[in-house]
């Protein structure tokens, strides 16, 4: 049995959740930055990230009244892992589906 994490996978359950991880990919963003992609008030891109930052997916770091976030992508690995389990499926069904139609084209 895989072991999974609640939080990790709690956190990046919510569409805005995951496009704030989107955002913060290519590096870390003062909190202005992130709540100016969303038609949210200020207050919920924050709750939203306090939930990001509980699972442990961003870190927060103060500079001065300014906050930053950035990605801490090595805690996505418990969906790594998960999606690795359901990988092994799809290739396998893609690779019966190929032997399928080439019997069929022998025809």
């Amino acid at each position: 049995m895989m072991h999974t994490e609640p939080g990790v996978f709690g956190a990046i359950s919510h569409p805005a959740r995951r496009r704030m991880l989107d955002l913060l990919v290519d590096g870390d963003r003062p909190v202005n930055a992130i709540a100016e992609n969303f038609e949210m008030s200020r207050p919920a891109v924050s709750q939203h990230l306090r939930v990001l930052l509980d699972a442990g997916l961003v870190t927060e770091q103060r500079h001065g009244r300014e906050r930053r976030y950035r990605l801490v992508p090595e805690r996505l690995e418990p969906v790594r892992d998960w999606l690795a389990h359901y990988e092994r499926f799809w290739d396998d069904n893609f690779t019966r589906l190929r032997r399928h139609l080439e019997k069929g084209n022998e025809r």
